[in-house]
């Protein structure tokens, strides 16, 4: 959940009491708060994220799919709101106006 003042996320994890207890002494020691302490590991997290080759190469795959599917939607775009050529498409079949006659 965002705060509107603020622009940030709320983030609520659930930690093992043991992990929590550590967690508290730790930002105790250091001076700061369990928030500071998370915001602190989720970043290494992030950054340790951004230089894994395997994770970059799934995130190369993902983005070239998108600009695939992207190129698609804006031809279909395109076709729809241009004059130019469609394609060849069958006429309609003119519709019968009255039912046939048995002497027809």
């Amino acid at each position: 959940m965002s705060t509107p003042e603020s622009g940030l996320k709320t983030l609520a994890i659930r930690l093992d009491p043991g992990i929590h207890a550590q967690l508290s002494f730790i930002a105790q020691l250091r001076g700061q708060t369990i928030n500071d302490e998370g915001i602190a590991a989720i970043v290494d997290h992030v950054q340790r994220a951004k230089s894994d080759p395997e994770l970059r190469a799934k995130a190369d795959t993902v983005q070239k799919e998108i600009e695939r599917d992207a190129a698609v939607k804006n031809a279909a775009i395109a076709s729809i709101f241009t004059d130019g050529p469609t394609g060849k498409t069958t006429p309609p079949r003119p519709r019968r106006t009255g039912e046939a006659t048995k002497d027809s």
